[in-house]
């Protein structure tokens, strides 16, 4: 199942030039942008509401993942609903949707009143990528696919670092609650520019004409939809876990508070754009030069996924602005890899399919994420860990860590070395198990549970 390369809309009477499509694409852009401001408040609130609300990391981790759950499921409803009624009408919905939600957030009290907001916000926000990368796949030609993209994906990047510059400025202000609503409020005003300018490219002779509708199920004989649901189960958890954590790494590692937060997301998220634009303008200039659709993309893709792999070293940084270059660097590959798998979809689907099959794949992309905050935020709170600890020395430090509840467990008196004690409690995380006295040479380690006896000489 393939669709051809369509032609740039072109309005007949010439009021409406060639151009139009990037006047989409910024629509898309600013939409895009507002969905990340919405859901990346909390992330940058997140150190502040746990010292409120007494949330512990396992609490945190549950409101991340009901808003994942219910994000995952929404992209099923979202991408066949919006190849049902269209991008314009589709797209107006849900930032209604999302707005409300986003809203109350101002009026939760409790974790649980936290996480139905982000259930709703999930829900809602599910929307954005079938029906942006469905106009582009009605609006750009095949060459120009993922540069638009790309472009309107880089509004990811530009709402997290808008978020850090807003959000600390207002909650200092006026309080937490009061950022919620000031950035809940700005899916209205983008309804002005979109309810007027947006039309459907089926009411332009010239556009891409819109197709009948697919069954949903037979969709899943394609392999070309299962190739796109391991690209997106594979990839997406990685990108949600520098949206929702690194706020908490830099707090638990480095003592960046939320005044100070501003300056490491920016440059995180600026890098991260320039990875979102090249990775689509990387793909879309080979095609230029008479590659093949399938070798563009996948060449670019696999450059991208190769520049990730140094973020393991994050945790092992000298410093916090080296650790913010390696996280940046892969963020921006992430990003890159984004642009090109999303037009993927467009690149094997008609046209009336797209929002499906997108919805299809990010339903398993977001299904990851959800099991894998959930997880995490019950490995935090049953080893003790925290957020300053990187997945690169997880089997070191989980052998480590089995090495001192061993003996533990079995209340043994076996002396070992200060400097000992300390790496293990310092690198496998087990600080909240086993904490030391902070005494000289001699002293016995206070056990948080009894039945323990370890000591240091």
């Amino acid at each position: 199942m393939t669709s051809a390369a369509g032609t740039a809309a072109v309005s007949p009477d010439g009021e409406r030039p060639s151009s139009y499509r990037w006047t989409i694409c910024a629509l898309l852009f600013v939409a895009t942008t507002i969905n990340y401001v919405d859901r990346q408040v909390l992330g940058i609130l997140a150190p502040t509401l746990q010292r409120e609300l007494h949330w512990t990391e396992a609490d945190y981790g549950d409101i991340v993942s009901w808003f994942s759950f219910a994000y995952a499921f929404g992209f099923l409803i979202a991408g066949r609903v919006i190849d049902w009624i269209g991008v314009r009408r589709g797209l107006a919905t849900a930032v209604v949707a999302w707005s409300i939600a986003a809203l109350g957030h101002a009026f939760a009290r409790t974790a649980a009143g936290f996480s139905f907001a982000r259930a709703m916000l999930g829900v809602s926000e599910s929307a954005i990528f079938p029906g942006s990368i469905k106009a582009v796949a009605e609006w750009f030609p095949q060459r120009e696919r993922a540069l638009a993209a790309g472009i309107f994906n880089a509004g990811t990047n530009t709402g997290a670092i808008i978020t850090p510059l807003l959000v600390p400025w207002i909650t200092l202000r006026w309080g937490w609650r009061w950022a919620f609503v000031a950035t809940g409020a700005l899916g209205f005003l983008w309804l002005l520019l979109w309810i007027p300018l947006y039309r459907n490219p089926g009411s332009d002779r010239n556009a891409q004409p819109v197709g009948t509708s697919v069954p949903w199920v037979s969709l899943f004989s394609h392999r070309q939809t299962w190739a796109f649901i391991v690209g997106k189960l594979m990839a997406d958890p990685v990108w949600w876990f520098y949206l929702y954590w690194l706020p908490k790494f830099l707090d638990a590692k480095y003592g960046v508070k939320l005044a100070q937060v501003a300056g490491p997301i920016i440059v995180v998220y600026l890098i991260a754009d320039v990875g979102s634009v090249g990775g689509g303008w990387l793909s879309s200039a080979l095609i230029k030069r008479k590659w093949t659709v399938n070798r563009a993309r996948k060449t670019t893709m696999l450059a991208m996924a190769l520049l990730i792999v140094p973020t393991t070293l994050a945790g092992r940084a000298p410093n916090m602005w080296a650790a913010v270059l390696i996280v940046a660097v892969a963020a921006a590959a992430h990003q890159a890899w984004s642009a090109n798998v999303y037009t993927l979809a467009s690149d094997m689907f008609p046209k009336y399919a797209v929002g499906s099959v997108v919805g299809i794949g990010a339903f398993a992309g977001a299904m990851a994420e959800w099991r894998s905050s959930g997880s995490l935020g019950e490995f935090y709170r049953r080893t003790g860990a925290t957020t300053r600890q990187s997945s690169s020395g997880v089997a070191l430090r989980t052998w480590r860590r089995g090495r001192l509840y061993n003996y533990w467990r079995r209340g043994s008196s076996r002396r070992v070395s200060q400097r000992e004690c300390h790496d293990y409690t310092r690198d496998a995380g087990i600080g909240r198990r086993f904490h030391t006295d902070g005494t000289r040479k001699g002293q016995r380690a206070i056990n948080g549970r009894p039945g323990g006896n370890l000591v240091y000489e």
